[in-house]
């Protein structure tokens, strides 16, 4: 409100328009001369309203005299009113016109006022005023913000759909509120309405008018919904008032525009889709835009073509929806054309989905079937190495593209890793993975060589190689984003990290490295409770999916599971497949070593130590092969020995540092911390555990803590015990995570109860929740 004056409703003015009118209209200003220019639907009516309330003002019409002379809608005056007003010199003039037309005796008038106020869209907050005002309430949440998006803070149009308007969108009842404009709209005005919907310029409005739109424009305007492109509202009434068939034939026209036009389609084809277009050249450019949209995009808009009776290109629309990550419909769509009329584009689609859902030996079949030499990569996987270099000649006659080239440098690695160029298979791969970023996005693969580098370096030690080739991949996204964040997250869990695994759903080969990093962290951690939990959802995962060599290292933590558990049987059969596989294939050291190194720990935890000896051997065999081999196998022979009660402590720290530099630093610290605790000599067990805190990470012991009482003091290693006692964890468990025994814990315990004076296990417990409360992360 003016302060003294009532606005109208549709009226909300920023604070020095609202000074201005309340001199006007005191008369405490003295001769005014201004222009109010703005669009339809800007209040400028309204304002001049306002005016006429001034002392002397009037609103003009010809031959009216007056101390203020308030000109509404002047665009439309003639010659003889401009020069009638052109003589108004000694009074007061207020001047409204929209933007265009803009006459010469207008623009001569307008030339000699002072002035102007601004009429602007509203904002949120001014939105939230009108609908106020209107209402006689204050809109209930999000109206007002619905409003200002709909309307784009025209104040007419606010003002109109204001008693309407719901919560949660725009009702048939406000919708109605234009038919009366779009009723009187010439009929090229109209279609010039409808082709604004899916953002056609003047230049398209003047091929599909056959005339010049700029008259046509100004008539549109005339409705408030084109402001100057058309409005959120504009379309919702254009969708909801204009029947389908008009619709549908100006959409059609524009379509074969933009057809003719060439070019880059995709944001057309948005326009046109979001617009529910339909018709045969609609569909046309939806399918054209398919095939420049990045997957996501294209996958809508192959769906919109077919829906709007197009005979899209299957294949192609397969092929999108794998590469935004759609895999199973992707593989239905792929199965079905194979059914009726195979081809070898089908096929790799199938074969690329099947990879991805851990259907290795059929992905691999397949590509082989297609030519691809893809399949050598599948068919390494499963063990036929010599149909792997077979159809790796396949791709003689394929055009030397980054993708090509990145394919054959990807089987060239894996094959190498198989025989005795296996040191240099890696650095292969490497390099096909930088082969093909520049065009991973649109290259259909059953794995990434960025994943595959990872997968090896986790076999071999080498991770830091893989780790900026993975931050890489999944910056940019795509189809096997879920695999390089969950091949990430496991060489983080390797180096002691934390890991966690992506969220939604995940095709069976990522769910079963999702899981592996479940039961890998609840290990480390010694959270029996969560291992249990993972243990049971590992079992119903590695069902689904077969051996294969790129599977092996989610089987190794599982096989530490099941003898943690005492649960080996279910995974008997899937480990002796595992070496059944590595047995066909020669028992390659680089994706052997693990899985000897993880059932190595598991015969250890079963107590089985000529089951442990075995795999111990065959490490040892291994040694020579490079450092990381050497420090298992050195770490190995350590373990047998801590078993056996022969403890030599420097040996042991010396295995457990050269795992620690091969990229292991809990299975290092582990191996120093069980060596101390086993170990008589006190001196070689103080030496063991600082060396396990060092490797894990851990800090240097920090001085004693006080109570909040200042009474009493406990060492940090004391508030590290009750921490881990408090959390759920067993002595047993206490003990494996702080590298100390079961019975140590016990004793610290003890001497907790006595220095606290409590008088039982709870009364201790309460008093430790009540110590640690002001101490997270103890």
């Amino acid at each position: 409100m003016i302060p003294g004056y009532p606005l109208p409703d549709e009226l909300v003015l920023d604070g020095p328009t609202r000074k201005l009118c309340s001199a006007i209209v005191s008369g405490n200003l003295a001769t005014v001369r201004l222009a109010v220019i703005a669009p339809g639907g800007f209040g400028k009516t309204a304002l001049l309203d306002l005016l006429a309330t001034a002392p002397g003002a009037s609103h003009w019409r010809p031959g009216v005299r007056a101390d203020l002379l308030l000109v509404d809608d002047a665009h439309l005056l003639g010659d003889k009113d401009f020069a009638e007003l052109a003589d108004q010199a000694d009074c007061g003039l207020v001047v409204a016109a929209r933007p265009r037309p803009r006459p010469t005796g207008l623009t001569a008038l307008l030339g000699r006022l002072r002035g102007q106020i601004v009429l602007r869209p509203f904002d949120r907050d001014r939105v939230t005023a009108c609908l106020h005002a209107i209402l006689g309430v204050p809109p209930a949440p999000g109206v007002a913000e619905l409003v200002h998006t709909q309307t784009g803070g025209v104040p007419g149009l606010v003002h109109r759909i204001a008693p309407h308007v719901g919560a949660g969108d725009i009702p048939r009842a406000a919708v109605e509120e234009f038919r009366f404009e779009l009723d009187r709209l010439s009929p090229d005005a109209l279609r010039a309405l409808i082709a604004t919907a899916v953002g056609a310029g003047e230049v398209e409005l003047a091929a599909l008018l056959g005339h010049p739109p700029a008259d046509v424009l100004e008539e549109v305007r005339g409705t408030g919904l084109l402001a100057p492109d058309l409005l959120p509202l504009g379309a919702t009434v254009v969708r909801t008032l204009v029947p389908a068939d008009q619709r549908d034939a100006v959409f059609d026209q524009i379509a074969d525009l933009r057809l003719a036009r060439g070019g880059p389609l995709v944001d057309d084809a948005l326009a046109l889709l979001g617009a529910g277009a339909g018709g045969p050249s609609v569909a046309a450019v939806f399918e054209a835009a398919a095939a420049q949209a990045e997957p996501a995009v294209a996958v809508r808009l192959y769906a919109a073509a077919a829906a709007a009776g197009h005979q899209v290109d299957e294949v192609r629309q397969a092929e999108a929806e794998a590469l935004s990550g759609a895999m199973d419909s992707a593989l239905r769509r792929a199965d079905a054309l194979m059914a009726a009329a195979p081809t070898p584009a089908a096929a790799r689609v199938a074969a690329a989905a099947l990879a991805h859902r851990g259907q290795l030996a059929r992905s691999a079949e397949l590509y082989h079937w297609s030519g691809s030499a893809l399949a050598a990569i599948g068919l390494a996987g499963t063990g036929r190495v010599d149909d792997a270099r077979t159809a790796l000649k396949a791709d003689a006659d394929e055009p030397p593209t980054l993708a090509a080239g990145a394919v054959t440098a990807m089987a060239h690695g894996v094959l190498d890793s198989l025989d005795e160029s296996w040191p240099t298979a890696l650095s292969t791969v490497v390099r096909a993975a930088e082969m093909l970023e520049p065009v991973g996005d649109t290259v259909l693969l059953p794995d990434s060589p960025a994943a595959l580098s990872a997968i090896m370096a986790a076999h071999t030690g080498t991770t830091a190689i893989a780790e900026p080739l993975l931050d890489r991949a999944i910056a940019a996204g795509g189809a096997l984003a879920n695999r390089h964040h969950l091949l990430r997250a496991w060489i983080a869990m390797n180096h002691g990290a934390p890991a966690n695994p992506p969220a939604g759903d995940l095709g069976p080969r990522d769910a079963l490295f999702a899981v592996g990093l479940r039961v890998g962290t609840a290990r480390r951690t010694s959270d029996l409770t969560a291992l249990r939990r993972s243990w049971e959802l590992a079992c119903a995962t590695f069902v689904r999916v077969p051996v294969d060599l790129f599977s092996l290292l989610p089987l190794g933590e599982f096989a530490v599971a099941a003898a943690r558990l005492g649960d080996r049987e279910r995974l008997a059969p899937h480990l002796a497949e595992a070496w059944d596989l590595l047995r066909r294939l020669g028992s390659p050291p680089l994706w052997s070593t693990m899985l000897h190194w993880h059932c190595l720990h598991a015969e250890i935890i079963a107590d089985a130590p000529a089951k442990a000896e075995e795999h111990a051997k065959v490490l040892a065999g291994f040694a020579g092969f490079s450092a990381f081999h050497s420090a298992l196998s050195a770490a190995a022979q350590s373990w047998r020995e801590v078993l056996a009660g022969r403890i030599d402590a420097p040996k042991v720290e010396s295995a457990a540092r050269a795992l620690h530099a091969a990229g292991m630093p809990w299975d290092a610290a582990r191996l120093a911390g069980q060596a101390a605790i086993r170990t008589p000599d006190r001196t070689a067990m103080v030496g063991l555990l600082d060396c396990a805190r060092v490797l894990q990470g851990s800090a240097a012991p920090a001085p004693a803590v006080e109570d909040r009482a200042g009474m009493v003091r406990l060492s940090e290693r004391e508030l590290q015990v009750a921490g881990l006692v408090l959390d759920g964890m067993t002595y047993k468990q206490v003990g494996d995570r702080l590298f100390i025994s079961g019975k140590t814990v016990e004793h610290h315990m003890a001497r907790m109860r006595s220095r606290l004076g409590a008088t039982s296990r709870s009364d201790l417990l309460a008093q430790l929740r009540s110590l640690l409360g002001d101490r997270p992360g103890v």
